[in-house]
């Protein structure tokens, strides 16, 4: 009885652990095309800059990935990506939300 409980609570709060990830996936998809990000990168293809994907696998096995992608978007950044095109500083986005940026766009798995 003990275990039959224990796994119905179990999937009660998977299944609304997904729905605060879906709404916290959605709130983050707002943020970056607030600040313009879908400007230059997209998901999946590269436009001016690689492709949130393309980051996210260059980055997998770095342990700093986070602070390296935070510096990348606060303070710009040119010739990652072999391309003379920069990517201008976001200086005006705060360093939480900059953390939550690099933490989304690293979750942008392929």
């Amino acid at each position: 009885m003990k275990l039959r409980i224990l796994s119905c609570a179990f999937v009660l709060a998977a299944s609304g652990m997904d729905g605060v990830y879906a709404e916290e996936s959605a709130a983050m998809t707002d943020f970056v095309r607030g600040n313009g990000c879908f400007s230059c990168h997209s998901a999946t293809e590269k436009i001016v800059g690689p492709s949130f994907q393309s980051i996210s696998s260059k980055y997998a096995d770095d342990k700093d990935a986070v602070p390296a992608l935070v510096q990348s978007i606060k303070n710009g950044s040119v010739g990652k990506w072999s391309s003379r095109v920069a990517m201008p500083p976001h200086q005006n986005i705060s360093n939480e939300d900059l953390t939550r940026l690099a933490k989304w766009v690293l979750s942008q798995k392929t």
